[in-house]
């Protein structure tokens, strides 16, 4: 009768294991960080298109806003159009604070 033996070395292989799981742990952490990251900048993002469309308003257009925030135009741009995906629109003059 012909024995064969194994060799297992059950520490090397739950090492690997641990480093695996550790990796994975590390992996993870870094795409919660970044999802949160970027939740944070859609906010800020957010926040500042409605500050740039009320910005318009009181300027009273596009090119004097540009001037007084010293803004670039396609920044700016930019950042009405997001307004307006929000259902902010940077030309109402409702409240009277800005003229056409």
């Amino acid at each position: 009768m012909i024995l064969v033996m194994t060799v297992h070395n059950p520490e090397k292989s739950l090492s690997r294991k641990q480093r695996l799981q550790e990796r994975q742990r590390r992996q993870l952490l870094a795409v919660d960080v970044v999802d949160k990251a970027e939740g944070k900048v859609r906010k800020a993002e957010s926040e500042l298109a409605v500050a740039v469309a009320e910005a318009v308003r009181v300027f009273g257009d596009e090119q004097s806003a540009c001037e007084g925030l010293d803004m670039p135009a396609d920044s700016l741009r930019r950042f009405l159009d997001l307004a307006r995906d929000a259902g902010v629109d940077p030309l109402d003059t409702t409240d009277g604070s800005a003229t056409p």
